[in-house]
């Protein structure tokens, strides 16, 4: 007896249901007979759009009671109720809709009409939905990762690799999508069979049209399996240097040192060459080149940008040299190392390395900047030159 009692309840609450719902259905139904005097595509005109209204009402009284309930907590639940407005709003129509369709006094074309509208509208949501779930999900995994730290190596590659594949995947959905939808109608879904049916030069003909999109999508999934670049890359591109501001599913965007955008497709990472350094470390080591005169005390220009390093912000603490590279006619070439902990730092910290050896060197050593010798002697008396300039 105990066993059976919840199974009659639950069988109780569902005999309510289908009550109310059967008054519904009678009181909609006298209403519509009630308007009898207006013609029929006015009065189901007018069915779908108090149902449409309806379901918009019924989602924001949902909407404002799902935004209370979550104010008070941490922002994924927030931006979780934000983001899910438009796909609720949709299926609620949708929901609505369809059962006022099924009592509007529809004909069999204007019927077949809703219905149709009514499954892309179905199509359309839950392509919606998916996209909705890929950007949440990229969210909360990209949560961990902070591109605004001084090692951020770790976070550019999980950011680079999760926005290109979420980018990728989300033209793969809608395009799923489009062709669902279009397969829903007879004619371009015999269109398709006959096309597949073919295989000959339509076949040809259409991936000679696809092949752009289709390129970028292949390199966009390179690109994030094999990574060449990541977002903020210091990279040098067409002879510019800048960094990796944005990747998308057909191009880059390049943020130059001069604030300028270069904008690049894809596939110009995978077929052609440029550097990246950053590639494997945010570190990088500078270099500064200075032509002195033979007579520049080597040794003091070593100590003095030791001290210069040393006393710079920007250094890492990790690489400082001087070498004599080159021996010229006039001058010598001296080359000084210093490594910083990311490209802005070092380009910071060679041009305050030149600046303070050259200041050092103009008070304290002015006979090491480059000189041009000339050593002029008196001719011998009986040259032919001065004999002849005599004569005249």
């Amino acid at each position: 007896m105990r066993s059976s009692w919840p199974i009659a309840r639950c069988s109780r609450r569902e005999g309510r249901k289908r009550a109310l719902l059967a008054d519904l259905d009678g009181y909609a139904r006298k209403t519509i007979d009630a308007l009898g005097w207006a013609p029929p595509w006015l009065i189901s005109l007018c069915v779908l759009a108090v149902a449409a209204l309806l379901a918009i009402g019924v989602h924001r009284l949902l909407h404002r009671a799902a935004t209370r309930l979550v104010a008070g907590r941490e922002l994924f639940w927030r931006s979780l109720v934000a983001r899910a407005k438009g796909p609720t709003r949709l299926a609620l129509i949708v929901l609505f809709i369809g059962p006022a369709a099924s009592i509007a006094p529809l004909t069999f074309a204007e019927a077949a009409f809703v219905r149709q509208v009514l499954l892309l509208c179905f199509i359309g949501l839950v392509a919606w939905v998916a996209l909705t779930a890929l950007r949440i999900w990229t969210t909360l995994h990209l949560r961990r990762f902070k591109l605004d730290t001084e090692d951020n190596l770790l976070a550019r590659k999980h950011v680079t690799q999760s926005r290109i594949l979420q980018r990728v995947a989300a033209v793969l959905i809608i395009l799923v999508a489009t062709a669902i939808g279009l397969m829903t109608f007879p004619s371009v879904r015999q269109y398709g069979v006959s096309l597949l049916a073919s295989a000959g030069a339509a076949g040809l003909v259409v991936g000679l049209a696809l092949q752009p999109l289709l390129k970028n999508l292949i390199a966009g999934i390179q690109l994030a399996v094999t990574q060449p670049i990541r977002l903020e890359d210091a990279v040098i591109v067409e002879s510019e240097w800048g960094n990796v501001e944005e990747i998308t599913s057909t191009y880059v965007v390049v943020r130059l040192w001069d604030l300028r955008r270069m904008v690049l497709p894809l596939t110009y990472f995978i077929e052609r060459p440029f550097q990246n350094w950053t590639r494997e470390s945010s570190a990088i080591i500078g270099n500064v080149m200075l032509y002195l005169d033979y007579t520049a005390p080597v040794a003091a220009l070593r100590a003095k940008l030791e001290e210069i390093a040393r006393a710079s912000r920007f250094w890492d603490g990790k690489v400082v040299n001087l070498q004599v590279t080159d021996l010229r006619q006039d001058t010598m070439e001296v080359r000084m190392l210093v490594s910083a902990g990311t490209a802005g730092r070092a380009f910071d910290l060679r041009c305050e390395v030149r600046e303070k050896i050259i200041a050092w060197l103009q008070a304290e050593h002015p006979r090491a900047l480059p000189r041009r010798r000339t050593e002029i002697e008196r001719l011998p008396r009986g040259a032919a030159w001065l004999e002849d300039r005599n004569a005249a």
